[in-house]
């Protein structure tokens, strides 16, 4: 599997253009049925919006996406929304915008620029993460030697996903598959080799990004 971009954690956002609001509301799914529910329970918040125009995208490819401008003129919403979120290469996504009506038309170049920026501005609200395929270790540590392999997963980025403390401690983490002999041979060294890490296998994990 190759690495790639998805929606961690979803966002909303808010732009005012000459009177106009448009509200972008932002989620993760996993398939066109959770992206349609999601246009859906929007557009029945919003019962009362002029317009709540959508934009989704499915798959590491983009094997699904559709966009709608749900009775804006042709081409000014929902395909310039699709664009601000394929240009920045998040997959597994569905955002919709909600327009009231301010009272001043736009015309077709400022409802372009409107919905795309309302889209952004929901994305500086949200969290974005790279799917990687990963290696999971199982670390076992005396209490007093834990700190040193905190602080060492914390430098390199590599996750924790748990700790269990009996006698000793076992860690649980991930971390990139092309990062894994690098981890084994510092690990080695941090611990003089009293600390052999166990490789439990490869699984896919959400590495955090910052937009």
């Amino acid at each position: 599997m190759s690495d790639y971009k998805i929606l961690k954690k979803g966002g909303d956002g808010e732009i005012v253009e000459k009177k106009s609001r448009f509200i972008a509301h932002i989620v993760p799914v996993e398939n066109k049925e959770e992206a349609m529910d999601f246009v859906a329970s929007m557009k029945k918040k919003y019962y009362d919006a002029r317009h709540n125009c959508y934009a989704y995208t499915i798959g590491p490819n983009d094997e699904e996406f559709k966009s709608s401008d749900d009775g804006e003129p042709s081409g000014t919403a929902g395909r310039p929304m699709l664009e601000v979120i394929k240009g920045e290469g998040i997959h597994n996504i569905c955002v919709v915008v909600t327009r009231y009506f301010g009272g001043v038309l736009l015309g077709t170049g400022g409802l372009v620029r409107a919905y795309t920026e309302a889209v952004k501005e929901g994305l500086r609200n949200c969290e974005v993460a790279t799917l990687c395929q990963g290696m999971e270790y199982l670390v076992e540590v005396s209490y007093p030697d834990l700190g040193k392999l905190q602080n060492y997963c914390r430098n390199e980025n590599i996750t924790i996903e748990d700790e269990q403390y009996g006698e000793k401690v076992l860690v649980e983490l991930i971390l990139p598959v092309e990062g894994a002999d690098k981890f084994e041979k510092d690990l080695q060294e941090l611990y003089a080799g009293k600390v052999v890490p166990e490789k439990m296998g490869e699984k896919s994990f959400a590495k955090v990004l910052s937009m």
